[in-house]
C-alpha cells in the first residue's frame, strides 16, 4: 500500500526565533492537522538543554528576549551559541499545555542541534521526557559551532562532515525509537546553490550505504522534509540519491513539513506525495515513534 499522509513529525511555532509568526500557534497547528486528516503531530520548536555538554559557560545565564538586541561577540559561532542558549526548555514549554483534539495526536519534541565536535544540544534525561527528538545532522551554516573553519572550507570538507555528523549520531547510546534526523537534503549545507548540489553530488556512495545501514539496525527515524524535495526535476536526481540508499538499505522514513508559519503548510500534499512517488514509499517504510 502507498505511503499515507497521515503524520507530521517537524514543525515549528511562533517560539523558535526563526519563526516568531503570530499565527504560528499550537492551535493554528491543530487546525492544519485536522483539516488535512492527520493522525499524528509533533511540535519541534528549536531548543538547547540547559544541562547540555558544550555550550560555553558565558551563555548559560542568559535571560530569554525575543525583542532585545544580541551583545557584539567575537565570533559567528558565540552568536549561534546565544540564539540557541535563548532556546530553553523553560522557553519552548511556554507552548504547554498543547491543545487537544479527538481527532489528532499533539505530542511535545523539539528539534536540537548537533555541535561540531559531536556533541547534542539535549541530555538524555531530556529525551526521556519529550515525545520526540529531532536532531539536524545537515546545518552547516554555522562556523565555530556546528562546524569547524577547515570543515567549511570546501565541498569536499562539507561532503565528509555530511557522512561523519550521521555517523556520529547513530553510534550515541540514544532512544532511536524516537530520535528523527532531519533534512538530508538541507540547503544549509552549502551556499550558494551550486555548491550545495556540488556537496551532495560528492557524498561517497559506499560510506552513505554503510552509515544507512547502521541507521536502519538502530531504528532511527529519517526525515522526509518537504523543502528537500522542493527542487527542479534536473535537481531531483541528486537530491534524491541519499533517499534511495537509505531505502535500498531498509531505514524507516516520516514526513516533516518543517513549516515555520501557516505558508509551510500550503506544499505540503504536493512536496510530500512528490517525494513518496520518487523514492516509491509503501505503508512498510514507514517510521512509527515509540519508546
Amino acid at each position: 500500500m502507498k505511503y499515507k499522509i497521515d503524520h507530521d513529525y517537524h514543525i515549528h511555532s511562533q517560539l523558535s526565533l526563526c519563526s516568531q509568526h503570530p499565527e504560528q500557534t499550537p492551535a493554528r497547528i491543530l487546525k492544519y492537522a485536522e483539516e488535512r486528516g492527520l493522525k499524528k503531530i509533533v511540535l519541534t520548536d528549536h531548543f538547547w538543554d540547559d544541562n547540555a555538554p558544550g555550550m560555553p559557560d558565558a551563555y548559560r545565564d542568559v535571560e530569554y528576549d525575543p525583542y532585545g538586541e544580541l551583545p557584539k561577540l567575537q565570533s559567528r559561532g558565540e552568536k549561534t551559541a546565544r540564539w540557541y542558549r535563548m532556546q530553553n526548555f523553560a522557553h519552548i514549554s511556554r507552548a504547554l499545555p498543547l491543545p487537544k483534539s479527538d481527532k489528532v495526536d499533539f505530542m511535545f519534541g523539539a528539534e536540537t542541534e548537533l555541535q561540531y565536535d559531536l556533541k547534542l544540544g539535549v541530555t538524555r534525561e531530556m529525551i526521556d521526557k519529550l515525545d520526540f527528538v529531532i536532531i539536524p545532522t545537515t546545518h552547516m551554516h554555522m562556523e565555530g559551532l556546528t562546524l569547524t573553519e577547515e570543515q567549511m572550507s570546501s565541498a569536499e570538507g562539507r561532503a565528509k562532515a555530511w557522512i561523519e555528523r550521521l555517523d556520529g549520531v547513530l553510534n550515541m547510546d540514544l532512544p532511536f525509537g524516537k530520535i528523527g534526523i532531519a533534512h538530508l537534503a538541507c540547503d544549509l549545507i552549502a551556499k550558494p546553490r551550486e555548491n550545495f548540489l556540488r556537496v551532495m553530488e560528492l557524498l561517497d556512495q559506499s560510506e552513505m550505504e554503510r552509515v544507512f545501514a547502521k541507521a536502519a539496525k538502530v531504528g532511527v527515524g529519517i526525515e522526509i522534509n518537504q523543502y528537500d524535495f522542493d527542487v527542479t526535476e534536473e535537481e531531483l536526481e541528486i537530491i534524491s540519491r541519499p533517499f534511495k540508499i537509505a531505502k535500498a538499505q531498509g531505514c524507516k522514513f516520516y514526513l516533516g513539513s518543517d513549516a515555520h508559519s501557516p505558508d509551510g503548510f500550503d506544499t505540503t500534499e504536493r512536496l510530500f506525495n512528490r517525494a513518496i512517488d520518487t523514492l516509491g514509499l509503501t505503508e512498510n517504510d514507514k517510521f512509527h515513534i515509540h519508546d
